[in-house]
């Protein structure tokens, strides 16, 4: 077996925090801070979950993709506008390119990647599924009940992340990752795989939600 790349993405998570507020209570973070090798990458801009994304997974600029924000506009006007997706992507992507060379691949999460794509491999969706009872959220097609067996209904985004009602908030991202994570170790352990390529969107979610708790210099701290 050659050498395999396992990437595991916190949207959101600020290097600040992770590698330096919260290091000691991060025992796992901390422990691969200290046996490897870790450094503060400059991201795209702008910034945003959607092109952010596309551009680490494809090699080009939000500018080559066409791509900046959830919302894009469909031409040179400002009144016609459209939410960016995985069609929006038209040049190959690392899984793509993967696939390509028979190698074997598993995609959890990574915006964008609704509609779900044909890939060597497995493809669970992102965000931009809008309802996993109705849409296909997974390639191939049968992966959806195998999921749903395992941790009964999958859910790829949080609702009203922006509620006042931060307990129910909470609540509903920690049953959200939980799920995702054991996706993950299960498609990790029945899979073949070459690139396993996951990303977290609660990590998001929760700094929408609470962020302005733990940051001194917002305006509702």
């Amino acid at each position: 077996m050659g050498a395999r790349v396992l990437v595991i993405g916190l949207d959101c998570a600020p290097p600040a925090l992770l590698f330096e507020r919260w290091r000691s209570e991060l025992p796992t973070l901390r422990s691969l801070l200290e046996r490897g090798r870790h450094g503060v990458l400059r991201s795209c801009d702008p910034p945003i979950t959607v092109p952010a994304w596309a551009v680490m997974t494809s090699s080009r600029s939000p500018g080559a993709l066409g791509v900046y924000g959830f919302r894009n506009r469909r031409d040179r006007s400002y009144d016609a506008l459209g939410f960016a997706d995985s069609r929006s992507i038209r040049v190959p992507r690392v899984w793509d390119l993967l696939s390509a060379r028979d190698r074997s691949v598993i995609v959890l999460g990574v915006p964008p990647t609704y509609p779900v794509m044909r890939v060597n491999g497995v493809m669970v969706s992102c965000l931009l599924a809008p309802d996993t009872d109705r849409a296909q959220y997974t390639y191939p097609a049968e992966l959806g009940a195998e999921i749903e067996q395992l941790v009964g209904r999958y859910v790829v985004d949080v609702g009203n992340f922006r509620t006042d009602d931060k307990a129910r908030l909470l609540a509903d991202v920690e049953d959200m990752t939980a799920k995702r994570f054991r996706v993950a170790e299960h498609l990790l352990s029945t899979r073949p795989w070459d690139l396993f390529f996951m990303v977290e969107i609660g990590t998001d979610r929760i700094h929408h939600g609470f962020w302005h708790f733990l940051d001194p210099e917002h305006r509702l701290y």
